[in-house]
């Protein structure tokens, strides 16, 4: 009988011990001995570059946490991550481009930062700018930790044209006018009156709205009537038909596609002397040799007023997470100093930390745009999108199409913006 319970104390011994064995190696609170977090993301192949780099070199120096990428194409990230989070296969940490993260943020899917931000000795949110800070923070929690920003602030304008145009390049201080006036010195016909280079062109409404004296909403953080159809706002509207319809010094988007083109490739092609955009689109055109070029600030409008529109994207942590602790280690080094320096030196975006935008690295690098360092004075000046579950279904079932029929001559600006608003105002106030 002895013989016997010895037996089985042994089998039970190695029950045991295979167990343990199968569990991966477990720390003594349970915790595998490299913690698994999971990032997912979307991005270029150059912010795919700058984000494994970036994470590769720290994990270097923390072997205990092993770092999951899974990257998603932009036009199904939102329903992705909310498929997984509903199938309990949620990442631990995700990027959420501004507008993104208000589609999150309405599912309350993410974990309050505060007590991580207030306990952790090494990290101060006082570093990044407090615009893009304010955008991740929801009822006073900070939901999300911003990489960078992007101010739609940047006229891209072609010096070789505005040489033998005989024009002074524009200036930060220029306004709406003389935005207009060079357009047209600017803009080339052939003897039938075709376009053959045209002076300018934007499709980023916002800013004419804004600089004009208009709104998007009555209240960006909380947003309850569609604005849009103000006499400002339409004013705006109607200033940027205007450049395509009666000036002709722009470009519709029937031009682009009936050509095959982007303003892009018309800009590299010297087609288009000058278009608006943000500091994304410097990788891209920096690509052309002998090319010399350079930014300016969006004008003011006929008032002084100057408000732009804006981008970026954040860092939250899911409140799934298993390992909030190690996540937050995670979502410190993303964004850290190391990401930040590469995403500036890149082009690709201006840094949300301040020291890092306002030096070396950015604002004062020799890398074109030589006048990057006016987006960090554009920041102050930014307007985010209406902070609604419903704006991003408004722009895109309502606002594009209507606005597409408008800048290509289709509909008047009282015709279209009469179309978005019910429409808006209906959605702004729809009980969930």
């Amino acid at each position: 009988m002895r013989g016997v319970k010895r037996l089985l104390a042994c089998f039970i011994i190695l029950a045991f011990a295979l167990q343990a064995a199968g569990c991966g190696q477990q720390q003594a609170g349970g915790k595998p001995k490299r913690v698994p977090i999971k990032v997912a993301f979307w991005g270029s192949p150059e912010e795919i570059e700058i984000i494994t780099t970036t994470l590769n070199n720290w994990q270097k120096s923390h072997p205990e946490i092993q770092v999951k990428l899974e990257h998603i194409p932009f036009g199904s990230y939102v329903s992705k991550i909310l498929t997984e989070i509903a199938g309990r296969a949620a990442p631990d940490i995700i990027a959420a481009e501004v507008n993104m993260f208000v589609s999150f943020a309405d599912k309350d899917v993410f974990l309050d930062l505060n007590p991580y931000v207030e306990k952790d000795g090494t990290f101060n949110l006082g570093d990044f700018f407090p615009e893009v800070v304010d955008r991740y923070t929801v009822n006073g929690k900070v939901l999300a930790i911003p990489r960078d920003t992007a101010p739609m602030a940047c006229v891209y304008y072609n010096k070789k044209l505005f040489d033998e145009a005989g024009l002074p390049y524009p200036t930060d201080d220029w306004d709406m006018n003389d935005l207009l006036d060079k357009a047209k010195k600017l803009t080339k016909f052939d003897k039938d009156g075709k376009v053959t280079q045209y002076g300018f062109y934007s499709d980023m409404w916002p800013n004419f709205v804004m600089c004009f004296g208009g709104k998007m909403s009555d209240n960006v953080k909380n947003p309850k009537k569609c604005l849009l159809g103000s006499k400002e706002s339409m004013e705006g509207l109607q200033f940027l038909v205007d450049l395509s319809q009666k000036y002709k010094v722009s470009p519709t988007s029937n031009t682009f596609r009936n050509q095959g083109l982007g303003v892009i490739q018309m800009f590299m092609m010297q087609r288009v002397a000058m278009f608006h955009s943000g500091i994304w689109e410097t990788p891209i055109v920096k690509k052309v040799k002998d090319f010399d070029w350079d930014v300016a600030m969006f004008p003011k409008g006929p008032k002084g007023i100057r408000k732009f529109a804006t981008g970026g994207t954040g860092y939250g942590i899911l409140k799934s997470t298993k390992y909030p602790d190690e996540a937050w280690e995670v979502l410190k080094a993303l964004s850290g100093d190391d990401g930040q320096i590469m995403l500036a030196e890149s082009g690709l975006a201006q840094p949300a930390n301040k020291k890092i935008a306002e030096g070396e690295h950015f604002a004062l690098s020799s890398n074109v745009p030589l006048n990057k360092k006016m987006l960090n004075e554009a920041v102050k000046m930014t307007v985010y999108d209406p902070f609604h579950a419903k704006w991003r279904e408004i722009r895109d079932l309502y606002i594009y199409p209507e606005f597409d029929l408008m800048f290509n001559g289709l509909k008047p600006v009282k015709d279209a913006v009469d179309a978005i608003v019910p429409k808006a105002n209906e959605l702004f106030n729809e009980e969930e």
